[in-house]
């Protein structure tokens, strides 16, 4: 889902939510966080202990949130400063400095996550999250080539039992470190709403899951290093994308489930023209929310960075895995310390094949 769909289809809902939790405010004891005092240390403290200032401050030593309570422990912290992050007079950039430029930070980390979940197709196309120490990480290698060895049969007395191999790759998967700096001048600041900055933050965060799906991307087509990129699919005439080739893609994915496809937003648009598509109540899903079919049982996943005569079908539950050693990050020193005019926001991510069966590729165009 595009950005702007996103804001218009469910952004007033989140903040009548957001505003109906700081109408709650009054009703919520902020005893307990009035006793905390956020400062560079305490980000320190949940750095140390691998957790973020939120996390922090759930714990048992901090300020947990009771069963039912309308805002959790970050909330109540800006409440009890007197953030207001909606409504209709939500506090200036500059106000939220001067009455707590220590939340400040963990703001911004928690609005760029908004932003992460504004592109939830992201979640779709990995397996699994792994979070490693160090950043080179060795995936397992599955030997799936020969099904007679591991398949479910009788075993009579004396007989060998079948066995799944699994093993190392031979190559480590290298988790480079992404970074990015947002600069802005106070001045230009200043004056903004928490409300229209958290906008700027969301899309930082929804740019950078699509980023991460064209990584996604890449290892499918390509592979992570140890000789696995997917499989390719042609179809029938060159040039021509039918129904029947991608019944073709989809009758290949056998022992494994065809329930994902990627594709350029041209592949995209042939596909939701195509005849055997047009089903009236498929059309008015579309046409009135926007929400894509799933074609042959798959849910379609736009990125642009697929080659436009490329369609990528997956068995999500199989195919890739996300591997991490450090999580989203934003710098809070400069944020503190100084008038913001530069967060480093980084992360260490990668994505590695789990196997390499589960995901193929229909090529369109023949060479």
């Amino acid at each position: 889902m595009e950005f702007q769909q996103f804001l218009q289809q469910s952004g007033l809902q989140r903040l009548a939510r957001e505003s109906a939790k700081e109408a709650a405010c009054g009703l919520v004891d902020l005893t307990s966080a009035a006793s905390i005092d956020i400062t560079r240390d305490l980000y320190l403290d949940a750095e140390a202990r691998g957790m973020t200032l939120s996390e922090l401050l759930e714990s048992d030593d901090f300020d947990p949130s009771p069963v039912g309570c309308p805002l959790d422990a970050f909330e109540r912290q800006l409440a009890l400063a007197g953030v207001k992050l909606t409504g209709r007079t939500p506090s200036t950039v500059e106000q939220f400095y001067q009455k707590a430029p220590a939340l400040l930070p963990e703001f911004i980390l928690r609005e760029i996550k908004r932003g992460q979940s504004m592109r939830p197709e992201l979640a779709r196309l990995v397996a699994n999250t792994t979070t490693a120490a160090t950043n080179r990480y060795t995936p397992f290698h599955i030997d799936t080539t020969d099904t007679s060895k591991f398949s479910l049969r009788p075993i009579g007395e004396g007989a060998e039992i079948p066995a799944l191999v699994v093993t190392e790759q031979n190559h480590a998967v290298v988790v480079k470190d992404f970074g990015l700096a947002l600069k802005a001048s106070y001045k230009s600041l200043r004056y903004r709403t928490t409300s229209q900055f958290r906008v700027l933050l969301w899309y930082i965060g929804f740019k950078m899951q699509t980023d991460k799906i064209g990584m996604i991307v890449d290892v499918i087509i390509n592979g992570d290093g140890n000789s696995n990129p997917a499989s390719v699919i042609n179809v029938a005439t060159s040039g021509a994308l039918t129904y029947a080739d991608l019944i073709n893609l989809w009758a290949n994915f056998t022992p494994y489930e065809m329930n994902t496809l990627v594709c350029h937003i041209n592949s995209l648009k042939s596909i939701l023209t195509m005849t055997e598509f047009k089903d009236p109540l498929v059309g008015y899903s579309f046409q009135q929310a926007g929400d894509l079919f799933s074609p042959l049982g798959a849910s379609l996943v736009r990125c642009d960075d697929v080659p436009t005569d490329y369609i990528i079908g997956l068995d999500n539950r199989f195919a890739v895995e996300e591997v991490i050693t450090q999580p989203l990050m934003v710098e809070y020193d400069k944020i503190i310390e100084q008038r913001f005019e530069e967060a480093v926001i980084s992360e260490s991510v990668a994505y590695a094949k789990v196997l390499k069966g589960a995901s193929a590729i229909l090529d369109t165009v023949l060479p």
